[in-house]
Formats: C-alpha cells, structure tokens, sequence
C-alpha cells in the first residue's frame, strides 16, 4: 500500500512538475545551458529571474533528468533537457510554450468536461480552441510550431515504413506550416504538392517552403476541408486533423475529401493508435487524449483506436485498406474509393 500512495501523490504533482517545465522553456533556461554548465546565479542574471527560485526548478527537474548538477552547484543539460532547446531537432519547447498558456489554463476546468461533456477551454476562456486561435496570432504560430516540431519526431520513422514513391500528387489536407508536405517533395523528387489549410496558416506554409526550395513545386490553397479539398490528387493526406473533430464532424471532412478524389487515388489518415497499453507511447496517447477532450469536450476529437477510424471511413463512403502500426504509438491507417 505505501508503494502505491507513494506512485499515486507523485501522479498528483504531474502537473507542477509540467508547469516548471513551461517556465524553463518561457524563460529559455535550456538554450543557455547549450554551451556548458552554469550556476544558479549565471542563469538568473542571463534570463532576468530570481537565482534562488532558478535554482529550485533545476534542482527539482534533475529529479527528472532533464538537467543535472555538479558538484560545484553548476547545472548542466542533459540529452532529456536539451530537446527544450530552441533549435533542437524535434524541439519540444513550442509545445511547452503552448502548454504554458491558455492551453494549460484550461485543463483546471477539465472537472467542467467530466460532469457536462462540455469543452474545458470554452469554458475558461469562452469561445472554442480554433476560433480562439484565430483572434491570437501569437498564440496560433505557437500552435503551428508545436504540431511542426512534433511532426519532425514522428517523420522519420513514418518514412521509414511508408513508400511515398509511387505518388506524384499529394494533397495535404489541414498541411499547417507545411512540413509533412515538404519532408514528401525532398523524398519523392517528382511530386508535386498541394496544401490547404485557414489563411493564416498557409501564408506560413508558403514561407516554409519556400525557404527549402519547393515553391516551385507546389501550391497553396486557403480555404475550409468542411467545404472543398483540390480534386486530381493520388494521395490525400489527413495527418493529425481527425483527432480534432467529433466523429460527425470527422465523417464530413473523410466525405468532402472522398468527392475530391479520382477513383484510383489513396487517402491516408496518419494519427496515434492508442492500444491501451502501458508503456510510454501508450501513456503518451492517452495523455494526448486528455488534451483534446479539455480542448473538445468529452464527445469531441480525440485519438481513436484502428477500428474507430475504420468506422469513420466507412461512414464516409470509403473502403478502408491496410493499418501500419509503428513503435511510438502512431498509426498510418489508408482507404480508398470503393
């Protein structure tokens, strides 16, 4: 009994340990680490904070091994503490720095979705996460690099199962900034993309691609996935959009792209597969799950096993194929026209 009291009060501190993690990403306590350990003090007088408390939150996320002291009383980085850094490949800090505002802040009222079914966001801040999104461009670029940067984590072993080679014309449905798209046309030279999303969002898709050479090779639509996706590709992509949407709404988005599609044409839906298990990929979608009902509510978007989604193609009108499941917990799950 004591084993589990003591597991359980160290799930209860979960969330302090989250928020002191947001404060180094908000801070940049870890950029400053790049170089070499430093003191308390050091890192208080490079980041104007308070050394005392600086060196309270090291000391406590060494527990974690995201930093870890000297004996001189110097901290350092470790490979856990360094993907807060700015540039790090797959940085996690925009996801920290997204967690640390609004997005934080609503999982206090997660009682609110458990006894309603109502949205934890909406009923902190009064209007839906999206339509938030829209009235906060600093807030929505944050959101975007987030889903970029966890999406690079993900790329490398989703192309490592998937052959893309075979497509010429890829539509990315909800692209965000572009990356999927972009890491696509490097691999598959001869393709040729197209990536819709809201305006905002793909004017910084157009910026992203354009710095890796690839304007040339593809075009951008704004626009709304609930109205219209461009029509003629072989390759649909849906990576990390169903999970956001109730299963109505999931149905319509699968329809819309469905009509878009030439009869021979391929859509993928790229998404975590929760299994249940317990190891950390599966602690990982279930947590990830927990984030979307506090953004959706508890009949909203959410990471939904192979069946779950199978159902949802069918529902559409479309003829679910092949299930790839990949160690991290991520599922490529593709269809086609009937």
């Amino acid at each position: 009994m004591t084993e589990h009291a003591v597991r359980m009060r160290a799930l209860l501190h979960g969330q302090i340990v989250s928020r002191a993690l947001c404060v180094v990403a908000e801070l940049g306590l870890a950029d400053e680490l790049r170089d070499g350990p430093r003191t308390a003090e050091e890192l208080a007088a490079r980041v104007s904070a308070h050394p005392g408390a600086v060196r309270r939150l090291l000391r406590a996320l060494s527990a974690f091994d995201v930093f870890a002291a000297d004996a001189d009383g110097a901290f350092r980085l470790t490979p856990l503490g360094a993907t807060l850094c700015e540039d790090a490949p797959g940085s996690a800090r925009p996801t920290a720095l997204l967690l640390g505002g609004p997005v934080g802040t609503a999982w206090t009222r997660l009682g609110h979705t458990a006894r309603t079914g109502g949205s934890a966001f909406t009923d902190a801040f009064g209007t839906g996460f999206f339509e938030h999104l829209t009235g906060e461009p600093e807030l929505n670029a944050t959101f975007d690099r987030s889903q970029a940067e966890g999406l690079r984590v993900e790329l490398d072993e989703v192309f490592g199962a998937v052959d893309f080679t075979p497509y010429r014309r890829i539509v990315d449905v909800g692209g965000g900034d572009g990356e999927l798209l972009a890491r696509l046309l490097e691999g598959v030279p001869g393709a040729h993309g197209r990536l819709l999303d809201l305006p905002g969002t793909v004017a910084r898709a157009a910026g992203r691609l354009a710095a890796r050479g690839l304007a040339g090779r593809c075009s951008l639509v704004a626009g709304d996935f609930f109205a219209e996706v461009p029509s003629g590709g072989d390759l649909y992509l849906l990576s990390h959009v169903l999970h956001d949407w109730d299963d109505e709404r999931a149905v319509d988005i699968l329809r819309v792209c469905r009509t878009a599609m030439p009869p021979d044409a391929t859509l993928m839906v790229i998404d975590l597969l929760p299994d249940g298990g317990t190891d950390d990929s599966s602690r990982f979608a279930a947590g990830m799950d927990l984030y979307l009902m506090s953004l959706f509510g508890g009949d909203g978007g959410g990471e939904r096993g192979d069946e779950a989604v199978r159902r949802l193609l069918r529902d559409a009108g479309l003829e679910p194929r092949s299930t790839l499941r990949l160690p991290s917990g991520m599922g490529v799950v593709t269809a086609g026209r009937p």
